[in-house]
C-alpha cells in the first residue's frame, strides 16, 4: 500500500513539474429569458508552483525507498 502511494506521489509530482498547472472551462448562465439562454463560457487556469511539485515528488521518492529497506 506504500509503494503504491509513492509512485502515485511521484507521478504527480512529475507530471506537476512538466505541465505547471491544468486548465478547465466553466460555463456561466448570465440570463435565461423564457426559452432562451444566455450562457458563457470561460476558461480558467490553476498553476502548480514548482516548489510543491518538488516537495511531492521528493516525498514520494523517500517514501518509495524506505519501503524497499523493510
Amino acid at each position: 500500500m506504500l509503494r503504491i502511494l509513492a509512485v502515485l506521489l511521484v507521478v504527480a509530482g512529475v507530471v506537476g513539474l512538466a505541465l505547471g498547472g491544468f486548465e478547465y472551462s466553466q460555463t456561466t448562465q448570465i440570463a435565461k429569458i423564457g426559452s432562451l439562454d444566455l450562457n458563457a463560457k470561460e476558461r480558467k487556469r490553476v498553476s502548480i508552483p514548482p516548489l510543491a511539485s518538488g516537495a511531492v515528488l521528493a516525498v514520494g521518492a523517500v517514501l518509495l525507498f524506505a519501503g524497499r529497506k523493510k
